[in-house]
């Protein structure tokens, strides 16, 4: 995996929980029981980062890179999957994990966001 940061900063966010599916072989970060991103397994090796982005924002990215595609098992629309081995930046690899987990935290309700963010 190119981004050795990753699974470190996913975990960071503000009322983030990480577990395991292994049916699905997909290490899940949540917010609020949301799911705001994934880290994605093929044979046992890190493969795709999926995360959530408004729809026109995530076209274009796709349209700029082709190590961005529509989401991987997911609404191709609102999600993203990028792979882990490939030319994206990472700056711009943060900033789509930093929307997704802005975006689902977002879809919460007033009081569970209060709740998360210590407010």
């Amino acid at each position: 995996m190119k981004y050795p940061w990753l699974y470190e900063e996913l975990a960071q966010k503000p009322g983030a929980t990480q577990d395991f599916k292994e049916e699905w072989q997909w290490t899940r970060f949540q917010i609020g029981g949301k799911m705001f991103a994934a880290i994605c397994k093929n044979e046992g090796v890190d493969e795709l980062l999926t995360v959530k982005l408004e729809p026109q924002e995530g076209q274009f990215l796709r349209e700029q890179y082709e190590d961005i595609l529509p989401g991987y098992y997911m609404n191709k629309e609102h999600w993203n999957s990028i792979r882990l081995d490939g030319q994206v930046p990472d700056d711009l690899v943060r900033e789509m994990a930093e929307k997704s987990y802005r975006l689902v935290l977002s879809g919460l309700s007033k009081k569970k966001q209060k709740e998360i963010l210590g407010e």
